[in-house]
Order: C-alpha cells, then sequence, then structure tokens
C-alpha cells in the first residue's frame, strides 16, 4: 500500500465517528456470514447500511447514500429468500452464469454507469461522479446476484471493492477503507466456498 494512502488512513482513523465505525463491522459480519451462505448475513446488513445511508447524505454522496438505502430493502429480500434454505424444494441453489450472461451484465451495468454518471455531472451533486456512479451501478446489479446466488458475484465484488476503496480514499472514510480492504479478502474467500459448494451439489 502506497505510504501516503496508508498516512492518510491512520490520520483519518484518530478522528473516526463511532458510526463508521459500527457500520463498518457489522458490514464485515454480512459479508463472513454471506460466505458461510447464512440468512444471517442480511440483518447485518440492514443495520449496516441503515448508518451507511444517513451519513452519506449527510456528506454530498447521495449515489452512496441511495445505494445503501436501496440495500436495506435487498437485505430484507435476502432473508427471506435465504430462509428458504431448510426447504430443499424452494431453497436457492449456487447457480453460474453463462458468458452471454456475464457479458449483458457488464454492458448493461458500463452503460448505466455512464448515464448516471453524466446526470451528476450536469447537477454538480457528486464529489466524484464516475466512480460514484459506478460503484453504485454495479452494486445494485451485483446485489441482485448475491441474492439468487450467482457465483460470479464474488468475482464481481473484488472490482467493485477495488474501486469503492479509491472513492472512499477521495472523499475521507478510512474506516470504511479498511471495511472495503477486509471485503477484498473475504470476496475471495467467498468465491472459494461457493466455488467447492456448487461443485459438491453438482455431484
Amino acid at each position: 500500500m502506497d505510504s501516503t494512502l496508508l498516512q492518510a488512513i491512520l490520520d483519518g482513523l484518530m478522528a473516526l465517528s463511532g458510526w463508521e465505525v459500527l457500520a463498518s463491522l457489522l458490514g464485515i459480519g454480512y459479508v463472513i456470514y454471506a460466505a458461510r451462505e447464512s440468512q444471517w448475513c442480511w440483518p447485518l446488513a440492514f443495520i449496516s447500511t441503515s448508518i451507511y445511508t444517513v451519513l452519506f447524505w449527510g456528506d454530498q454522496l447521495p449515489m452512496q447514500a441511495l445505494l445503501n438505502f436501496y440495500y436495506m430493502g435487498m437485505a430484507i429480500y435476502g432473508y427471506l429468500l435465504w430462509q428458504k434454505q431448510g426447504n430443499t424444494d424452494n431453497a436457492v441453489a449456487i447457480s453460474k452464469f453463462t458468458w452471454v450472461q456475464q457479458f449483458a451484465f457488464l454492458i448493461t451495468g458500463s452503460l448505466l454507469t455512464f448515464a448516471t454518471a453524466q446526470y451528476l455531472i450536469s447537477i454538480d451533486a457528486s464529489q466524484s461522479p464516475f466512480l460514484d456512479a459506478g460503484v453504485t451501478v454495479f452494486s445494485v446489479l451485483n446485489t441482485v446476484l448475491m441474492a439468487r446466488k450467482v457465483l460470479q458475484n464474488w468475482l464481481y465484488w473484488i472490482v467493485i471493492d477495488a474501486a469503492a476503496i479509491q472513492l472512499y480514499y477521495q472523499t475521507g472514510y478510512y474506516a470504511t477503507i479498511v471495511m472495503f480492504s477486509v471485503y477484498l479478502v473475504l470476496a475471495f474467500i467467498g468465491y472459494v466456498n461457493w466455488m467447492k459448494l456448487y461443485y459438491q451439489n453438482e455431484t
């Protein structure tokens, strides 16, 4: 990690909001439980994103605030969907996207990102319009893949998390940078765990 970035993170951690720390810890808990395919990841996500919705709205990151508000709804949806895990007839099984589906996902996300960023620029509503829009759009799309247990969601999260680290560095959310750095590691672990489960179910 660049020494300037590390020093900025350390300086920022000294002046952290307690709410940001709590939201970050809950967010890490969410990914850990999601990697284990546990439905209890979603209540943690709901509380974490509720806090972030308020924080981001107050700091002129409207797309991130709206994203976290959307996450709150998806946390309810995901919990209800994953609750069916014990019922083998209705349980959501881990699946894989085809190459065509992945291409459609990336093209759709890219077009929506460009359109959203142009809108944010036109109304001067974001400190980092393209990063803000990209992280938001792909997170919205990818959360649906997570809830539907599409295996590649973990690979997409790796890219999204890396972009989010840059966004939050620019906007001073240092505890959130730490959280997303942990997310990067957990995304690799989640992918490996779900890959094993996927091939176990295939046999």
